[in-house]
């Protein structure tokens, strides 16, 4: 694993001089797979790992500022609504212009890492399989790493480009936003994670590597977002059924791999247990690997809470803390007059009821263990600004400071924990919602229950004071059908989205979430209007429906394509 790592660090180090090094080029002047020369031609690996080595450049990515901060799970945080200003409109829903520098800087990175994957599968095709016997294995890497960076580009922007090795470079002026249509462009992504599945080994010598599995769990997951068919406006129109066996076929092919649930919910954020049964595809992050840092988990740094280092952003939500409530062990909805409402946001979630245990692996407060360490309480104090984003933090993405992989680059503290992307909770989750719609509900339930079984055995020795008292009420029981429940499949939709926010909270998903299922606008103005009485700055905060499911199409891009590519619906 390690070794790895190394080679894609100096491989980043190799090529990030000159290929996509300007963070001010458009996506049209990136260099790309013409003009190989030929000496460099000739070590096709050196190009595939590089293309992996773009993984890690993730500082401009920010995946928690797009999946959680626009959603109902997470305030912005840091120093104040002008700390990160960017974050804190999208946050709002107010005052965005399509001249932000972020979502030009995320529309950036991806597109100079699909460039060297380009790059990559044209060097790959200047080589024999006889003289390099990992060829048609790499090519399947490649296109299973192009096809990431689309998925990445694709939930947050829609509309984009799509250029892949063999589209020559002086085409690429002609190639609008809009070519492709909406499922066109889903297509396309899942062609490449199509040919990786059908190409890659089911494991890999290096840890790290995309397998047959991991581009399984990509499958299922492009096709899950591409079932949910959006109109010009973002509405979701239709649910196709066809996508949503495939999404069951891909799965099913996971399921049949060594994947699985880790004994313990927590195994997955603590870097002693990184790329284990669990972690289908995790970015391989480094500390002391010839680089000048090291290659650090630079996204999430931010989110260190300000009592152990910088800037404390990335902050739970009281309404988030609030849906981890439980009333006999099950989460707190209900239905009245024939819908399902939520009466977990009357009032605040206190150590004295009960809750669900993801909660405490998830969000720190005050007087509990952080990350696991009974000698380090996590303290109010710690908050940068507890009267505008209140007193919890992120724990997930964030280490024990007594750990060797927490890396003090005063006044910032990063962290060389691996970041996972998929992980299997998410296959079974994804398997469980495709059969609900398929009206399969009953197929749904085991594997919503195998999650929440697995939360219920992460309970013990999860905070294990010596005084009893001190430790918080956890309660949480699996779906009965006719006992707790009557599990139409009505309710196991709810369920099903309740559990995928309670297992993913804070892992950048939530909103990406809402908008596939076409309840962004609802659910976030009612959280918008419960919250106000909490956060003073929410105050105007407003979803503006058909127009902030997605980002606009950066104007800095728009104007380098000669006003080619075409602004998003609502912008």
């Amino acid at each position: 694993m390690k070794h790895f790592k190394y080679i894609i660090a100096l491989a980043g180090m190799m090529l990030g001089a000159s290929s996509c090094s300007d963070s001010g080029s458009g996506f049209l002047d990136v260099p790309t797979q013409s003009g190989l020369d030929p000496e460099q031609a000739s070590d096709p690996e050196k190009f595939c790992n590089a293309a992996y080595a773009s993984l890690l450049n993730m500082r401009d990515v920010k995946l928690w500022a797009w999946g959680d901060v626009r959603s109902d799970d997470a305030y912005k945080g840091g120093g104040g609504t002008n700390d990160g200003y960017t974050e804190h409109c999208y946050e709002t829903g107010t005052h965005i212009v399509t001249t932000f520098t972020e979502p030009d800087g995320y529309w950036f990175v991806q597109y100079c890492g699909i460039s060297r994957c380009n790059t990559a599968l044209n060097a790959l095709e200047t080589v024999s399989e006889e003289d390099f016997p990992d060829k048609v294995v790499r090519q399947a890497e490649m296109r299973f790493l192009r096809g990431h960076f689309y998925f990445l580009l694709k939930i947050l922007f829609r509309n984009i480009p799509y250029v892949d090795e063999t589209v020559p470079t002086e085409e690429y002026p002609n190639i609008s936003n809009v070519a492709l249509s909406d499922v066109e462009l889903w297509n396309k992504i899942i062609a490449d994670f199509k040919f990786a599945f059908d190409n890659l080994p089911p494991k890999q010598e290096d840890v790290g590597r995309a397998n047959k599995y991991t581009a399984a769990a990509y499958l299922a997951k492009a096709y899950l977002y591409k079932a949910y068919r959006q109109n010009e406006k973002n509405d979701v129109v239709s649910i196709d059924m066809d996508d949503m066996n495939a999404v069951v076929t891909y799965t099913g092919e996971v399921m049949k791999s060594d994947y699985g649930l880790e004994e313990d919910f927590g195994y997955n954020f603590l870097p002693e247990f990184e790329n284990g049964v669990e972690s289908i595809f995790a970015v391989q992050f480094s500390k002391d690997d010839g680089t000048m840092f090291g290659n650090l988990n630079f996204a999430d740094f931010l989110s260190c809470p300000q009592g152990l280092g910088c800037c404390d952003f990335h902050k739970p939500s009281q309404n988030l803390v609030n849906a981890f409530k439980t009333s006999k062990g099950l989460p707190m909805f209900k239905v009245q007059n024939g819908t399902y409402t939520e009466n977990y946001d009357i009032s605040n979630y206190s150590l004295t009821k009960a809750a669900d245990p993801r909660l405490f692996h998830t969000v720190a407060i005050d007087g509990l263990p952080y990350k696991y360490n009974e000698e380090l309480l996590f303290q109010n104090s710690w908050n940068r600004n507890p009267e505008v984003y209140g007193n919890f933090a992120s724990m997930k993405e964030n280490v024990d400071p007594s750990c060797d992989c927490f890396v003090n680059l005063s006044p910032y503290y990063a962290n060389s924990m691996n970041k996972i992307l998929i992980r299997y909770a998410d296959v079974l989750l994804m398997r469980a919602e495709a059969l609900i719609e398929l009206n399969r509900a009953s197929e749904a339930l085991p594997l919503i229950n195998q999650i929440r079984q697995r939360a219920k055995d992460s309970a013990n020795g999860l905070v294990n004071y010596s005084d009893p008292d001190l430790k918080p009420k956890m309660e949480i029981e699996l779906y009965v059908d006719g006992q707790n429940c009557t599990w139409s499949q009505d309710f196991a939709r709810y369920a099903l989205r309740w559990e995928r926010r309670l297992e993913f909270a804070m892992e950048n998903m939530r909103f990406f979430d809402l908008v596939r299922w076409g309840i962004a606008d609802e659910v976030m103005n009612k959280y918008f209007q419960s919250e106000r009485a909490r956060r003073s700055y929410l105050k105007e905060a407003v979803f503006t429906k058909n127009k902030n499911e997605y980002a606009p199409i950066p104007q800095q891009q728009i104007g380098y394509s000669k006003n080619l590519y075409k602004q998003n619906y609502g912008w």
